[in-house]
């Protein structure tokens, strides 16, 4: 069976974060960082070259694949920045209505700027998360 393309790195997240040309970027991913930290008590690890994570879980699938995986994280994209959410967002419809403008996909969430959401709305989709992540998994 294939092991995980995207696992966690020695790579400096500081310098990681340091290097995202744009300023205001720069600035939105250090403020979901100290976030992400701060609602998972870990803290940040690069996730292959491009992805800041939060914390693990090891997860099995009933086809007999399994690996780790981070609780939460983000990375920096070209056109947003993506939140990975390890708990369905399918069943976060209350929060997403008051989120603020955004896109989603199966687990990630796509957020242009800071300034256009609701923070607090993002530190309870953040959290909801990871108690849905570590609840599934038999996890403190």
């Amino acid at each position: 069976m294939s092991e995980a393309k995207t696992r966690p790195t020695e790579q400096s997240v500081d310098e990681f974060l340091d290097a995202i040309p744009d300023e205001r970027r720069r600035q939105d991913c250090r403020a979901v960082a100290a976030l992400m930290s701060e609602v998972t008590g870990a803290a940040p690890q690069m996730w292959g070259a491009s992805i800041v994570g939060f914390g693990s879980y090891h997860y099995r699938y009933a086809s007999g694949r399994e690996g780790d995986w981070m609780l939460t994280g983000f990375s920096p994209r070209k056109d947003s920045l993506t939140v990975y959410l390890s708990y369905g967002l399918e069943q976060q419809a209350d929060l997403l209505e008051r989120l603020g403008k955004h896109k989603i996909g199966k687990a990630c969430l796509y957020i242009k700027r800071l300034e256009d959401i609701d923070p607090g709305v993002l530190r309870e989709l953040v959290a909801r998360s990871v108690e849905e992540t570590k609840r599934a998994n038999a996890m403190p």
